[in-house]
């Protein structure tokens, strides 16, 4: 197949261009060029996506007249973008993937939902690129997503993805698990019983979407692995990395909370950790996406990944999510104490 992927130089993009490459396919990667190559073998062109006509013209000399038996567009905050690579390529594919969100759902607090639970109102224009409001994320893509199935709609696959982990993921929040429990010691976990969770290895998400495209598959589908709970998922991390000595604390949420601790990402954080307004996130019926070939591996696998890619980038550097040594130590007096 000749497979054009916009994107292919970052985490789920450039794991689908991997996956593509891995299975014989010709793989096209469009990108602006500033965050890397694409993977060896596959050809490179170079657009950038924020400027109207600026796609099209990049492909204007590629020997694209016979077309592409794949699209896959992971393009992540501007509809705009979306419409203009349709206007560039929708005539010449035979098969479009548009890599979406959960975030795409109306009511984060809804368990068990599938694809046909209510979504945002969409979002036609461009997003402030600095925003990091999950609505105005999601309502980009719910745009994005409409785009796609009013120019190729017998032709798309919608792909919602969840939360996905492994290497390259750039937000440092599985990546943060995996790297302190290798660590060892009384490492802090968050103390939420029933608290639902749900990951994806992005090596899994990438072989899965290129399968479909291959196999000529449409419909809208939630891109996240099978139902489990937070704490299942942190003891199987430490099963899989930790340290010999590594002792789970459980702080409750009480505790994190006036300890100044926040929730699923960033500083002074314990990513994954939800409130319970948005359980649904991490707890959807993936039934039909298992049953499309969907196929995960075990979380130690993931974990031992992100260790990998933990250890490559060293200590060395500022983490975008998670607690420091001397935070973690200060949660640890708040809760032996209190």
């Amino acid at each position: 197949m000749r497979i054009l992927i916009l994107g292919g130089t970052v985490f789920l993009s450039r794991a689908i261009a991997e996956a593509a490459l891995a299975a014989g396919h010709a793989v096209t990667c469009v990108s602006r060029g500033v965050s890397g190559a694409p993977p060896p073998g596959a050809a490179t062109v170079k657009a950038d996506r924020s400027e109207p006509g600026a796609l099209a013209a990049a492909l204007a000399g590629e020997p694209s007249g016979r077309g592409y038996d794949a699209v896959i567009d992971v393009a992540t905050m501007s509809a705009p973008w979306v419409r203009d690579a349709l206007d560039a390529l929708a005539d010449q594919a035979a098969h479009w993937t548009f890599v979406s969100s959960i975030n795409a759902y109306a009511d984060p607090s809804v368990r068990g939902g599938t694809v046909d639970q209510a979504t945002l109102a969409p979002m036609h224009t461009h997003p402030d690129q600095d925003s990091d409001d999950p609505d105005v994320y999601g309502a980009t893509k719910v745009a994005s997503e409409q785009a796609v199935l009013d120019r190729v709609g017998d032709r798309a696959l919608i792909v919602r993805g969840g939360l996905i982990c492994g290497a390259g993921d750039l937000s440092d929040r599985f990546g943060y698990w995996a790297n302190r429990f290798a660590r060892g010691g009384r490492a802090v976990v968050p103390d939420v019983p029933g608290h639902p969770m749900q990951i994806v290895d992005v090596r899994d998400l990438a072989e899965w979407i290129v399968r479909s495209a291959a196999n000529g598959a449409t419909g809208t589908f939630d891109g996240t692995g099978p139902r489990s709970t937070l704490a299942r998922v942190l003891e199987q991390i430490a099963d899989a990395v930790g340290a010999p000595d590594l002792d789970l604390v459980r702080v409750p949420a009480e505790t994190l909370v006036s300890e100044d601790v926040a929730i699923w990402a960033g500083p002074r954080s314990l990513p994954l950790w939800l409130p319970e307004s948005h359980w649904g996130i991490a707890d959807r019926d993936v039934s039909a996406s298992l049953a499309a070939g969907l196929d995960t591996r075990p979380v130690g696998e993931t974990a031992r990944a992100a260790l990998d890619r933990e250890r490559e980038l060293g200590v060395a550097r500022n983490r975008r999510s998670g607690l420091t040594a001397d935070e973690e130590r200060s949660v640890l007096r708040a809760h032996t104490t209190g």
